[in-house]
């Protein structure tokens, strides 16, 4: 096992512009591109047509494979097409578009109210599949089938995600300071779903407003709310299992391998609306912030908003970006274009300026060995980046954990030859993958 203090790297946070920000409502979009892959798994399948009338909240796609999910309309409209678009991740994907009426009316029973503690397990994971939920954090895996663990794989923890350890990213930070009651609802219909005991919320150190509102939100429950070290990637869930419960997840295992389960602060406060009022996942936090934005913010922003309109609610581009991300700096997706629409796991917009962007020649390996004490999985970058230079994969497999890497960016963060590390090893995983395989 990796000593406590031996692994990851302390970037400047830059969270100083957003994290004091409340929350802001951004104007109902014109029109909206949902995309029908927005999740780990089989794509939906469209349900609607050209030329269909549609009402917020209305199931317009069905998850119909084992790990699939389904999405809602986000506004009421009619679908203009059904129709290839460009996606945050998957370069073009089939998105269902539709046009707003202007009167963004709910489809017929929504919203409602439940009693949550009347409801057992089974209806519980119903409503969350029913809902389109998916992991938050930015995973996309969808939220049913991970609390639906083996009958042979028992789980005894649940442990919820509250780091946001990427930099200048704050939405899951305001929203536990202005959602608490929703967020900690959330994580209690979750604790009933699994029928867990031990229930940990981490929050890093650099949040402390967030530990007390949570802390007084969950007050009496059983649930411990902690601060855990910052110290980048606190928020990986491998990662955040080591902190607080100091179990290590195997090698090519997932966590429930070790009886834990992780959500993330935003999946507990989607599932708390789903359960508790009826609500699917139409809408999600993200931060828009970086060096080009005139007026970083925290918005609260229909799925299937294109980033063009998030950045214009923003105050547009103060000077033109270099690098357009959705997400954070080290995980995140660069974009080819702001036309791009915001998908479930898209917790932050980010633009940065071309003095912002460490783009300088790269040399070769120095041996120095800072990114091996940097790699939180314990692994050894360098040799999985000139593996990948040379398209070694099966030596990278077998021999150095390919799989087991996060991507975090660590490695690359560290390394003085300024060698584009998780681009070698990001190609020799997709060198790996099965023919068809994404």
């Amino acid at each position: 096992m990796l000593g406590k203090n031996k692994w990851g790297i302390h970037p400047d946070t830059h969270k100083t512009p957003t994290e004091g920000k409340p929350i802001e409502s951004n104007a109902l979009p014109g029109r909206v591109i949902l995309p029908v892959s927005q999740h780990i798994g089989a794509p939906a399948v469209p349900l609607v047509k050209k030329g269909d009338l549609v009402k917020k909240g209305q199931l317009i796609a069905e998850g119909q494979a084992p790990v699939s999910s389904h999405l809602h309309a986000t506004i009421s409209g009619k679908v203009l097409e059904v129709a290839d678009h460009p996606h945050p991740t998957l370069g073009k994907n089939p998105a269902i578009v539709i046009e707003s009426d202007g009167l963004d009316e709910w489809a017929e029973g929504l919203p409602t109210e439940r009693d949550w503690k009347s409801l057992d397990k089974a209806e519980i994971l119903a409503i969350i599949k029913n809902a389109g939920i998916v992991g938050l954090g930015g995973a996309t895996f969808p939220t049913y089938v991970k609390l639906s663990p083996p009958a042979d794989n028992p789980i005894d923890t649940l442990i919820i995600n509250g780091a946001e350890c990427e930099p200048f990213l704050t939405s899951d930070h305001r929203m536990m300071l202005e959602y608490s009651e929703r967020v900690a609802t959330g994580i209690l219909i979750l604790k009933k779903v699994l029928g867990v005991e031990n229930v940990a919320l981490g929050i890093e150190d650099n949040k402390m407003n967030a530990v007390k509102a949570m802390g007084e939100a969950l007050a009496g429950t059983g649930v411990k709310v902690m601060a855990v070290p910052t110290r980048y990637p606190q928020g990986a869930e491998k990662t955040l299992i080591r902190t607080l419960t100091n179990r290590e997840v195997p090698s090519g295992k997932l966590p429930l391998s070790v009886g834990v389960v992780v959500q993330n602060v935003g999946t507990a406060m989607a599932v708390c609306d789903a359960v508790r009022n009826g609500l699917p996942l139409i809408e999600r936090i993200v931060t828009v912030s970086g060096s080009a934005i005139a007026e970083p913010k925290n918005l609260k922003l229909r799925i299937g908003t294109s980033f063009a309109e998030a950045i214009a609610q923003s105050g547009g581009f103060k000077t033109p970006p270099e690098k357009l991300i959705m997400g954070g700096p080290f995980m995140g997706v660069t974009q080819y274009t702001p036309e791009v629409p915001i998908i479930k796991g898209a917790n932050g917009i980010l633009a940065f300026t071309h003095e912002d962007i460490n783009d300088g020649p790269e040399a070769p390996c120095i041996r120095c060995g800072q990114c091996l004490d940097a790699c939180p999985m314990g692994l050894n970058p360098s040799m999985l980046s000139i593996l990948g230079e040379r398209s070694f994969v099966e030596e990278a497999l077998n021999e150095y954990h390919l799989l087991d890497c996060m991507e975090c960016g660590c490695c690359a963060f560290v390394c003085p030859a300024k060698r584009r590390i998780v681009h070698y090893i990001r190609y020799s995983k997709k060198m790996a993958a099965p023919k068809g395989g994404k």
